[in-house]
């Protein structure tokens, strides 16, 4: 195909869009489903809707391909196990007797039955249900959710292309099931699973499927011939199948390297490849192998994890140079636009110079749309969108909202010692046991307790004016007191203030800093019914005020036990946010650790001795590439011990991390000389505590006991039993005892009873060891 052709094939499409609604629909229905105010049938009506709304907009924005299958109750990871019927033993009562409330408890749990593990899906902050599977696993097809959606799609009038999670990635997403050998190799599944697949696409054919994008991210990582060669197999089968739709092999979050031959030489008909970020070097790899002559290329030149403007001339040289390597160059998001907010124009609270710099998923599809055309049709038939974007992203370039040349200056006087501890870690053990005088497997929670309706209504009424600043405050310290006061008579050791001030761990100190916009409904999927509004980190960071100190010390005021100070760190204040594009990210994290830096040091002295700077980031940023980790992990541990190296001996500093895979990052997290780390460790039977073990790690831990992300509340048997395994790899002198994370998505009552009997099995294990 000659280029003029291949450009006038040009179209527009993306990989998946924001599930939730405009008003966050979604999970209103699913909440009020398990609650018991909304019913099946209404609960599928709402999903049925939403999704037809999402279609139609991306249609109505000129996409030419609508993507389905996307759309998810909970988790895709989650609907693809269903779909090739990897149902855990333990659930599968549940799932026969109510598909729906079976798929629920997978993904929540019972109070009999725990729920599947939950992590990062790669390098972003949405979550996804670990598939469990073994030896004795047998799948079998129910493409039932992607036929019936595909047929929604279809009967509007719509081109569509359903998107499934491709097999060799599910495989590489799976650990072993509960009683499986911890060596079990997922991967030697894959000749059970593929005929599975084959049935699924075969469904998706018979219900009119033309395209079936199979999605890969896994193959971007660091892989092993073996592994290579479990996608050479894979595609080759799925590639000979006969009477198949055409089959679209996707990949996003970094660059494909060793697996871009593998998937070139595959007998599929087209690939889709991210050409942004590190990925941008996707292109000459292309180049090197020879592109993909009789085959259709998407390209991802719009940025779908980001919210700024995309560089449209850029992209269209970066399309312009791809249509000599493929037979047709359609145009994409680098990947699912599930990783952004839903519509940017609804924003009507941030300055109109700023808005005109953001993209969210609504206007990352006109985008798209803007490239296709420009694309098929050449720059005239897009002069007046060229010449927009180039001032939108001049007056970001240009503003003064960008650069503070005051904290510049700082950031450039900073020295290693700065970013190191006066004393070793031995002295300040010593220093803080005088201190603090805690008892053998000390507890504490995490730092936040349930976000009650009324802390909800209290935040609104402020906002609105229907109460004051005295009002709201008085409602704060009270329910600051009945937290103090619960924690007390449990008998936590090591208390927190509880954080009801707090609407979110990164938005309330976004809004505290310069440099930091908040959104009103930028909200983003985080997992389940969990939705966060990231704040939009756009100029240089500084502290101009103390942030925590008046409430840490107010809730310090009502008993003699330590609460601790409670902060989010500088690596999570960037991964949580959408953070600025303009220049090196570590270069921003040194200017948010400085600020925070500010705050740790005004709360030791107004007194505070324990202060806590979470860090639950630091492995879901780390580089999905081996090659780029070094130069990472060197500037985040730098930024985390830069906001903490000023402290004295005996003031404690605890970290804390969750549901991430911690063995790749243990070194990392003994670089940071935290004096104790507090993991999420429940749900994954304290692998973290043995890989603490296995490194040596020297200082204090906490492995979870209680897993807050399901409501079922952990027996004193079943807290006790982890605890005792903690101690199998954590000596019981340096082992605390506190749930995985925080508490601000749980009811007070399985608060109370799931705090209660953490405490009990404490005192348990205490009592055994003082026996022993």
């Amino acid at each position: 195909m000659t280029a003029k052709s291949a450009t006038a094939a040009a179209r527009a499409t993306v990989y998946g869009y924001p599930r939730q609604g405009q008003h966050r629909e979604l999970k209103k229905a699913i909440e009020g489903y398990w609650k018991g105010r909304v019913d099946a049938d209404t609960l599928r009506t709402t999903a049925t809707g939403l999704r037809r709304t999402n279609w139609l907009q991306l249609a109505g924005a000129g996409l030419h391909e609508v993507p389905t299958g996307d759309f998810s109750y909970y988790d895709h990871v989650l609907d693809t196990s269903v779909m090739v019927g990897a149902i855990p033993a333990r659930h599968r009562a549940a799932v026969e007797a109510d598909a729906l409330d079976g798929y629920f408890a997978m993904a929540r749990g019972t109070q009999d039955v725990a729920p599947l593990e939950m992590t990062k899906w790669f390098d972003t902050n949405y979550h996804y249900l670990v598939p469990e599977l073994g030896p004795d696993t047998v799948f079998a097809a129910d493409s039932t959710k992607q036929v019936c959606e595909l047929r929604e799609a279809l009967a509007l009038g719509l081109t569509a292309r359903p998107v499934l999670v491709g097999p060799v990635t599910y495989l590489l997403l799976a650990k072993p099931a509960p009683g499986v050998a911890a060596d079990f190799d997922p991967l030697t599944l894959l000749d059970r699973l593929l005929p599975v697949y084959a049935e699924v696409v075969a469904d998706l054919r018979a219900a009119g499927a033309e395209w079936v994008q199979l999605d890969e991210p896994a193959l971007v990582q660091d892989r092993t011939p073996a592994e290579l060669n479990a996608a050479t197999r894979a595609y080759r089968d799925l590639g000979r199948l006969p009477d198949r739709p055409k089959l679209l092999v996707a990949t996003y979050f970094d660059r494909l390297g060793d697996a871009l031959p593998v998937l070139a030489k595959a007998p599929v008909d087209g690939l889709a490849l991210d050409f942004t970020g590190a990925a941008a070097t996707n292109l000459d790899a292309l180049a090197a192998v020879g592109g993909l002559p009789g085959r259709r290329l998407i390209a991802g030149v719009v940025d779908g994890r980001n919210i700024w403007v995309n560089d449209l001339t850029e992209s269209l040289t970066t399309l312009g140079t791809l249509l000599g390597l493929a037979d047709r160059v359609d145009v994409a998001a680098s990947c699912s636009l599930l990783h952004v907010p839903l519509d940017a124009t609804a924003e009507r609270d941030i300055e109109p110079q700023v808005a005109r710099w953001l993209a969210f998923a609504r206007q990352k599809t006109a985008e798209i749309a803007v490239l296709a055309k420009g694309l098929a049709g050449g720059t005239d038939t897009i002069a007046a969108e060229l010449a927009a974007n180039r001032a939108d992203l001049a007056s970001r370039a240009t503003s003064p909202i960008t650069r503070d040349p005051a904290v510049r200056a700082r950031a450039a006087a900073v020295t290693d010692a700065d970013a190191r501890r006066s004393q070793p870690y031995t002295e300040r053990a010593a220093a803080q046991r005088a201190r603090l005088r805690l008892p053998l497997l000390p507890t504490t929670t995490i730092g936040s307790f349930p976000q009650t309706s009324d802390l909800r209504t209290a935040r609104a009424d402020l906002r609105a004016g229907r109460i004051d600043s005295a009002g709201y405050e008085e409602r704060i310290r009270a329910e600051i007191g009945e937290v103090i006061s619960f924690q007390e008579k449990t008998g936590l050791d090591v208390l927190v203030h509880g954080e009801p001030e707090r609407n979110d761990m990164v938005q309330y100190f976004a809004e505290q800093l310069t440099g930091y916009l908040a959104t009103q409904h930028g909200w983003v999927q985080s997992y389940g019914t969990r939705y966060v509004r990231p704040p939009v980190l756009a100029g240089d960071i500084s502290r101009p005020e103390p942030m925590t100190v008046r409430w840490t010390t107010y809730a310090q005021s009502l008993t003699p036990k330590p609460v601790k100070g409670m902060l989010t760190g500088p690596v999570t204040m960037l991964a949580w946010s959408f953070v600025r594009d303009d220049q090196q990210l570590g270069d921003t994290a040194r200017q948010v650790a400085l600020a925070l830096r500010d705050e740790v040091d005004d709360l030791e002295s107004a007194g505070t001795s324990v202060i806590q700077v979470d860090e639950p980031a630091l492995r879901e940023t780390l580089p999905l590439r081996a090659a780029d980790r070094p130069a990472y992990l060197a500037w985040a541990t730098e930024a985390f011990r830069l906001s903490t190296g000023g402290v004295r001996a005996d003031t404690q500093i605890h970290t804390h991390m969750c549901y991430a895979e911690f063995g790749d990052i243990v070194r990392a997290i003994d670089d940071l000389d935290a004096d104790v780390i507090s993991l999420e460790a429940a749900r994954s039977h304290m692998q973290v505590a043995r890989e603490l073990a296995g490194h040596g790690y020297p200082r204090e831990a906490g492995p979870g006991v209680y897993d807050i992300h399901s409501p079922r509340v952990p027996s004193t048997g079943e807290a006790a039993a982890l605890l005792r395994k903690g101690l199998e790899a954590i000596p019981a002198d340096r082992l605390w005892v506190n749930p995985d994370c925080g508490l601000k998505t749980r009811a007070w009552p399985e608060t109370r009873a799931s705090l209660e009997n953490l405490v009990t099995a404490a005192r348990t294990v205490r009592t055994e060891l003082s026996a022993s």
